[in-house]
């Protein structure tokens, strides 16, 4: 697959060039994920048992530690860093992909016209897939987290969730809320991220294709802070209810549709949207800016010469 950036030149993305950035994407986001993992801990305790923890992150974090030591901050490490290295693998790479399939289905003046409307259905269509296997890993975590004695590992967990709750139930009872969170959250997150490094370079008087060294970093890193304040806000309700319905009993025990409204109707609409948002907001920015400074300095690495939209209006350099 070529995508023509000039009639002088000619850049071209193969099947080589995917899995570089697939490989990036998916150890930037293991890194991420799994450096993040004790905040997620709490989080995740705060979601579930706010009567208990009640006393913000920091607080929090002091419960946690009070009552099951500092490994306690840990529990689910493993299902988290192995979960979103596919996650980050299928996301990625599938965001490279469908970028480049619609710039080289449009063009280079259509492409930039559309360059928004590119992020979001690119993002979407990746993370549907990465959400296929992120799931299972995801429900595995969850009750590891809201439950540290259900088993001692991770392939154990799973095991003992596919034994008592059958495949589906076990590990799919999350997907239509994994979905509902994810698929905005990457929207927003590749979208608000490509159009803030966009008008910090303009601002720069540069372009983002033209960008190198620690100010390519440092674009990544501020950009990335945005992007993931904006996607945590956006997603954080269907967090809420993902993380309590792979809660043992929570919403009853209907269909995973009437369990999921039992709980909506429990909680209510703002403690939905707000309960543990600040943990949420300082997680995301933190890991989504670590993801795209990881995810440059990787592709660099590899040699991989990341794809940018270019305006066909001015001179390529």
């Amino acid at each position: 697959m070529q995508y023509m950036k000039s009639e002088h030149e000619e850049v071209k993305y193969d099947l080589t060039y995917y899995i570089k950035a697939a490989l990036a994407g998916g150890i930037c986001c293991s890194i991420t994920h799994g450096g993040m993992c004790p905040v997620d801990v709490v989080k995740t305790r705060i979601q579930l048992d706010p009567v208990k923890y009640n006393r913000g992150l920091l607080g929090g974090f002091k419960q946690v530690i009070e009552a099951e030591g500092f490994g306690g901050l840990a529990t689910g490490f493993a299902p988290t860093a192995v979960g979103y290295f596919v996650q980050g693998w299928f996301k990625f790479g599938g965001v490279e992909f469908f970028k480049v399939q619609f710039a080289h289905a449009l063009g280079e003046r259509g492409a930039w016209d559309n360059r928004n409307g590119i992020y979001l259905a690119s993002s979407a269509m990746a993370e549907f897939i990465a959400d296929v296997f992120l799931c299972p890993l995801e429900a595995t975590r969850i009750r590891l987290v809201s439950e540290p004695t259900f088993a001692s590992n991770l392939p154990a967990a799973a095991m003992r969730l596919y034994k008592e709750q059958g495949f589906i139930r076990g590990f799919y009872s999350g997907f239509g809320p994994i979905c509902f969170k994810q698929i905005p959250y990457t929207m927003a997150k590749f979208a608000v991220q490509g159009y803030t490094a966009e008008k910090i370079c303009d601002a720069m008087g540069t372009t983002t294709a033209a960008l190198v060294g620690s100010t390519k970093l440092l674009v990544a890193l501020s950009s990335g802070v945005v992007a993931g304040i904006a996607a945590a806000i956006i997603s954080h309700p269907a967090d809420t209810l993902l993380s309590k319905v792979n809660k043992k009993g929570a919403g009853g025990s209907g269909s995973i549709t009437s369990r999921l409204l039992t709980i909506a109707k429990e909680v209510g609409f703002f403690k939905l949207c707000t309960v543990g948002l600040g943990a949420r907001c300082v997680m995301i920015g933190t890991l989504t800016a670590g993801q795209f400074l990881f995810f440059d300095i990787i592709m660099d690495i590899t040699g991989a010469k990341k794809f940018h939209f270019h305006n066909p209006d001015e001179k390529h350099h």
